[in-house]
């Protein structure tokens, strides 16, 4: 439970760093990545490793800086459920913010775990008005 806890925590600061080889690495070859509907995904998605990789890439285009701070956490077995606060400093203009400017949102994150590698991803991504 700890060590899923642990590569979680580590994912989300890969990501935040921009390092996309480490941050994939914890991904299991066949992960399946869900993201509900929401602001920016107003359908929804599904991805696969592949598309997460070049969703990553042109997420790199987008944003200047992310930062993730898990708010909560629950730990059993082979998943892990996070409510994560997200800052995304805007490196182009979106909607009403421009360039420089911070996005706000809470994400819930839920991770399932096999073999130390993240095999699912569901997110549920609420963003601060903008």
């Amino acid at each position: 439970m700890a060590d899923n806890l642990a590569r979680a925590s580590a994912y989300l600061a890969a990501l935040e760093s921009g390092d996309i080889d480490t941050a994939l690495s914890y991904l299991a070859a066949d992960v399946i990545q869900e993201e509900f509907p929401n602001r920016l995904v107003p359908d929804g998605a599904r991805r696969s490793l592949a598309e997460l990789r070049e969703g990553a890439e042109r997420g790199k285009t987008i944003m200047a800086a992310q930062r993730y701070v898990i708010v909560n956490h629950v730990s059993e077995g082979d998943r892990v459920a996070l409510e994560v606060q997200w800052t995304g400093t805007l490196a182009i203009p979106l909607g009403t913010l421009s360039a420089g400017d911070d996005m706000l949102a809470r994400f819930g994150v839920f991770l399932t775990f096999r073999d130390g590698l993240i095999i699912r991803q569901h997110n549920y991504d609420c963003f601060d008005p903008w």
